[in-house]
């Protein structure tokens, strides 16, 4: 299968907000030594900071642009936030969900630390995504789907996109026309379960 492609300046772009939000910043001080390590590392509570070459694929294929409204679902610890943040830019919106209330304080206190202009909140129970504040102009989801979260897809705005793992497949889903339009790029990733209405 072949690769999505990717617009230079936007992998630039995603390089560029990745160094201005250093990994480290983001862990915890006992695995901080492992930031330049290109693999995921365990930061509590049975999640993940994730490796740091599957996000910059992530957000390359996500292509934020400034002014956007962004979810960032399953936000862990904050460092995606993070850099949504500095690629949303001054004008844009980052609001970053996670389900283990002890993630949210950890991120909210890392976004703190940083200065990064986003925010945490803990997700609901059975409520996938915030749908009350859809739609979004970008939804990143850093959990693995079983199937295509289409609780999510409806939170898209017109002209959206979202980027999800699914069954291993990372899955671009573009909102165009009010239909959305799926695409799998190339290679198999691994996540934690995305929980909380996968699939409905």
């Amino acid at each position: 299968m072949a690769g999505i492609g990717v617009d230079p300046t936007t992998r630039a772009r995603v390089r560029a907000a990745m160094s201005a939000n250093s990994r480290e910043n983001f862990l915890p001080p006992d695995v901080r030594h492992l930031a330049d390590a290109d693999h995921p590392v365990m930061i509590g509570w049975n999640a993940t900071n994730s490796q740091p070459s599957t996000v910059a694929r992530m957000l390359a294929l996500l292509d934020v642009q400034p002014g956007d409204r962004v979810l960032d679902v399953g936000s862990g610890s904050g460092w995606t936030t993070a850099i949504l943040s500095t690629l949303a830019g001054e004008e844009g919106t980052v609001i970053g969900v996670e389900l283990v209330p002890q993630l949210v304080s950890y991120g909210r206190e890392r976004l703190a630390e940083t200065r990064a202009r986003a925010e945490i909140r803990e997700a609901i129970p059975g409520v996938l995504g915030l749908p009350e504040e859809a739609p979004f102009d970008r939804i990143l989801v850093s959990a693995q789907a079983t199937s295509i979260p289409v609780r999510l897809e409806a939170q898209l705005a017109e002209g959206g996109c979202m980027v999800v793992p699914v069954a291993g497949l990372m899955t671009v889903v573009d909102m165009r026309d009010g239909v959305a339009h799926r695409r799998e790029d190339a290679g198999i990733y691994s996540f934690v379960p995305l929980e909380d209405g996968e699939g409905d």
